[in-house]
């Protein structure tokens, strides 16, 4: 979407005062039951048009292509990293889009394309810039954040930008995280958001933005907020929300120095939000600023100090606690936003390791009245199992990406509450984890452009009959 249109919606919208598409979600959960949709009808094996190789089951009438595999070469002939992540699609030329992926690479490995380019020359994430058409052919591609660490999701900005956002708090200060690589190798410190311009060199990272596990990125153009989510596995996760000193919009970027806030619940200080939940849940919000949003360490300090440094400061003010905050997407300003284990665990469910003890919950935030809204809590593992990344189809129904161990769909939550998949990853040898993320519509709508993360990540463009359904 151009600057110009986005304002000219968001305007009217703050004018009409618009609930949202989702007003509907939370009056069919009012009876608590399970309200299956029909989608699309079944998925079927379809053969990728690469390599006639299955790699997903989609529904009748549905094609994909997968481009831009690991290990593949950019144009400039450096070599496309693995661990593909969130995305987002702008307008190209000639019907194409414009895709800046994330690689969520951890580890002192070395970073892709050019060292001399890279934030840290010791870090092996970051993103990639592809012009591609709406059948997954790649007509350009090129690295374009380097060295940064665990690029996990972001969010696409109007203006002509993707904000990507580390999912750690790594870094020479700190000591080595559950994987044990040695941190002492990095030269610098991670944990941060950095703009990817879709033009020119991306930018360093904005440190009040805060130093923590960021997930996702949403950005509301009435006030210049950039809404951020955390996922923290081992402990209680915050919704944040940066405000910059100068609304982006007219600035053309998102300027360092402004103030970092997390989200409270008004006359519930500490609300433990990542339990199980009544249906219709609504609550009144508040924010509470963060003073230190980028802690200094004297010496090097433990990777789970430095991981509850930024959270712990909000949480002392009264902030809310979540379970594994990860996709964020605005849609006619509401942010919608994933708990990835939130919720009560369903009889006959295992519950996950880490914080958290559901399958998933879906939140609306509403930035002009301030209300948070439960959406969906998953009523088990088999109707939605770890959401994951988010965004919105034309129609406003929202796509889920599935992180659960075992098969790892792509599902849709529509207006209505009810529920349905759309596609369903063909497992990968040697790699359990292989999961669906970064989907996200092209121009258009003529495309759904999504990412299998995996060692041997690609992404995939996926085009059909639409129209059939709520997508």
């Amino acid at each position: 979407m151009d600057r110009r249109r986005f304002l000219a919606r968001s305007g009217a919208l703050a004018a009409l005062g618009v609930a949202g598409p989702f007003a509907g979600v939370a009056r069919a959960g009012l009876n608590g039951k399970i309200l299956p949709s029909a989608g699309y009808g079944p998925l079927r094996a379809v053969k990728d048009e690469r390599d006639g190789v299955v790699r997903l089951h989609v529904p009748d009438g549905f094609n994909y292509r997968s481009f831009s595999v690991a290990g593949d070469k950019y144009s400039d002939g450096s070599v496309v990293p693995s661990r593909h992540d969130g995305m987002g699609a702008f307008r190209g030329p000639s019907d194409n889009a414009i895709l800046v992926r994330n690689h969520e690479v951890n580890g002192p490995v070395g970073a892709f394309g050019d060292p001399a380019k890279a934030y840290d020359p010791m870090a092996g994430g970051g993103t990639s810039t592809l012009q591609v058409t709406r059948y997954g052919k790649v007509v350009k591609s090129a690295p374009s954040l380097t060295g940064t660490q665990m690029n996990c999701s972001g969010g696409p900005m109007p203006w002509g930008a993707w904000v990507t956002c580390e999912e750690t708090v790594n870094g020479p200060d700190v000591g080595n995280d559950q994987t044990g690589q040695d941190n002492s190798r990095l030269t610098q410190k991670h944990g941060y958001i950095f703009e990817v311009p879709l033009e020119g060199r991306p930018g360093g990272p904005i440190r009040k933005a805060g130093r923590f596990a960021h997930e996702s990125a949403a950005f509301d153009g009435a006030t210049g907020a950039i809404y951020l989510t955390e996922d923290n596995f081992l402990y209680p996760s915050g919704f944040y929300r940066y405000l910059p000193p100068k609304n982006p919009l007219t600035a053309g970027r998102i300027l360092d120095g402004g103030k970092l806030q997390m989200l409270a619940v008004r006359d519930a200080p500490g609300k433990d939000l990542s339990l199980g939940q009544p249906a219709g849940a609504s609550y009144a919000t508040t924010w509470v600023d963060i003073d230190d949003p980028d802690p200094t360490y004297t010496g090097v300090v433990s990777y789970e100090i430095a991981m509850t440094a930024v959270s712990n400061q909000g949480r002392a003010k009264g902030a809310a606690l979540f379970s594994r905050l990860e996709g964020a997407i605005n849609h006619h300003g509401t942010i919608y936003f994933v708990s990835t284990q939130g919720g009560a665990t369903a009889p006959g469910d295992t519950p996950p390791s880490g914080f958290g003890k559901g399958r998933g919950q879906v939140w609306a935030y509403e930035t002009w009245s301030g209300r948070l809204k439960l959406v969906y809590e998953s009523p088990g593992a088999v109707t939605l199992d770890l959401p994951d990344n988010v965004t919105t189809s034309p129609r406003g129904t929202l796509v889920l990406c599935e992180d659960g161990s075992g098969d790892n769909y792509m599902r849709g939550l529509t207006r209505q509450g009810t529920i349905f998949d759309f596609a369903r990853v063909v497992p990968v040898d040697g790699d359990s984890g292989a999961e669906f993320a970064g989907s996200t519509f092209g121009p258009g709508g003529h495309t759904l452009y999504v990412n299998i993360q995996a060692a041997k990540g690609m992404s995939f463009a996926i085009w059909g009959p639409w129209q059939r359904g709520d997508f």
